[in-house]
């Protein structure tokens, strides 16, 4: 699949049936990032200014008519409901997803420097929970490595609050931070590619500790 091909099909698809009504749409997630597997998910974001019940089935009927249906997923909403969204939230919406038609910058203006610092802190307070609901209860490895996998978001969020810098390669990334954090991506990398050979207790231990010290560092004054 060629992914640029498709969304530029979608976004003509979309022109078509909403006209001046699409505000925008972009692409996020792996295909984005050009980490795609050929049964990764299309993450397509779709604002409107406004949706109601029958946009949505509009929206369905085209994604039914577009190649690879059973991948596409995403995030579909109104102008406004963007511009009322948690702001901790809204920061990775804005800063991980690629624009294909128009442009976020009326939601990226809202977020301020303790909105990311909030996203950092509420990543980290999740993953924390996760591992260690993960390793009492689950004990799956194939959830710690989706935990692992929302590590590496949490990691750029952090090196953005700290520098004012986004940085989508993960290589890149794993150069600009501390040695703690690029364990963590190294772990994440190896963990995706099906490569590591660390156990279950170690993995977990790892990212409980990286996740408690970076709530302590992004804890409320």
């Amino acid at each position: 699949m060629e992914i640029w091909s498709w969304m530029r099909q979608l976004e003509t698809r979309l022109r078509a049936a909403f006209g001046e009504r699409l505000v925008f749409l972009g692409l996020q997630g792996s295909r984005a990032r050009g980490e795609a597997t050929a049964n990764s998910d299309i993450d397509a974001v779709v604002i409107l200014d406004e949706v109601s019940m029958a946009d949505l089935e509009a929206y369905n009927a085209i994604l039914d008519a577009m190649p690879y249906r059973s991948l596409s997923c995403g995030f579909v909403a109104g102008r406004r409901e963007v511009e009322n969204w948690e702001r901790s939230d809204l920061f990775s919406l804005c800063r991980d997803t690629v624009p294909v038609y128009g442009s976020l910058e009326f939601a990226q203006s809202r977020i301020g420097a303790e909105d990311v610092r909030r996203a950092v802190r509420m990543g980290a307070c999740n993953l924390y929970h996760g591992a260690v609901h993960n390793y009492l209860h689950g004990k799956r490895m194939e959830t710690l490595a989706g935990l692992y996998k929302g590590a590496v978001f949490v990691i750029r969020t952090e090196h953005y609050l700290r520098t004012g810098e986004y940085l989508h390669d993960r290589q890149a990334l794993s150069q600009q931070v501390d040695e703690s954090a690029r364990q963590i991506l190294c772990t994440a990398r190896r963990l995706r590619e099906g490569q590591s050979e660390e156990n279950f207790a170690i993995l977990s231990e790892r990212l409980i500790q990286y996740c408690a010290g970076l709530m302590d560092r992004c804890a409320e004054p």
